[in-house]
C-alpha cells in the first residue's frame, strides 16, 4: 500500500466519489463499476486502484474475479474527522438564524 496517497485526495475527484456511491448499495466487480461509467475501463481501474489504496475499498478475490467492497471503518474515520466542523457551522448558522429573528420582531 502506498502510504502517501490522502483519503481526502481520493475523495476529492467525482468518478472516485461516484464508485464509492455505487459500491455503498452493492459489492461489485470492476467490470461492473466500470459499466456505469463512460470511461475506458483502464480509467477506472486506475480509480479502484487508489480508493484501494486508501483502504476505501476491500478487495476479495472470488476465483477469477475481484469483489470490491465499501469499508464502512475508513468511511467512519472520514465522518468523524468531518463531524466537529459540521457542528460548527451548525451552531454558527444557528446563531445567525437567532439574530435575524430578534432583528425581524424589533422591526
Amino acid at each position: 500500500m502506498n502510504l502517501r496517497r490522502d483519503v481526502f485526495q481520493a475523495i476529492a475527484d467525482p468518478t472516485r466519489r461516484s464508485i464509492l456511491m455505487l459500491v455503498a448499495t452493492q459489492s461489485m466487480t470492476a467490470g461492473t463499476i466500470a459499466s456505469n461509467f463512460n470511461t475506458a475501463r483502464p480509467t477506472v481501474s486506475k480509480h479502484l486502484q487508489i480508493l484501494t489504496e486508501c483502504e476505501l475499498l476491500n478487495p476479495e478475490q472470488n476465483g477469477r474475479e475481484v469483489i470490491y467492497h465499501l469499508n464502512p471503518n475508513k468511511m467512519k474515520e472520514i465522518a468523524d474527522f468531518i463531524e466537529p466542523f459540521r457542528k460548527m457551522w451548525d451552531d454558527r448558522f444557528n446563531k445567525l438564524e437567532s439574530i435575524m429573528k430578534a432583528y425581524q420582531s424589533k422591526k
